[in-house]
């Protein structure tokens, strides 16, 4: 029911900070992954009745809410991160010098001089 917290935590860092971060990390692509996942799950969580939208806004206690975060809320965000990074090393990465997009749409391989 809180798992949805932690990476809500770290889309709210990268929103505010986001015009410090380098566009070479593409932190908009982190943005919309991260307040997605938060989003849908808000929503789920609020349907099935797990969030009110009355204090104290979470059914549970506070020693629930902090499990889930550690269990569910960590793990979560730390995969979310290592699409976001992959993504990140796909799109700059080394072999993004050595496969060039063909006008087809195909990648093909580049002759490298030596």
């Amino acid at each position: 029911m809180a798992c949805f917290l932690t990476p809500m935590v770290v889309a709210v860092f990268t929103s505010i900070f986001r015009k410090k971060i380098p566009n070479i990390l593409m932190i908009n692509i982190l943005n919309l992954l991260l307040w997605g996942g938060v989003v849908g799950l808000a929503i789920e969580h609020f349907a099935r009745g797990e969030v009110v939208p009355y204090p104290p806004f979470l059914t549970a206690g506070l020693e629930h809410v902090i499990l889930e975060m550690v269990t569910i809320g960590i793990p979560m965000t730390m995969s979310v991160s290592g699409v976001w990074g992959l993504i990140v090393l796909t799109v700059n990465g080394p072999l993004n010098r050595l496969l060039k997009p063909s006008k087809l749409g195909l990648a093909s391989i580049s002759q490298t001089r030596r």
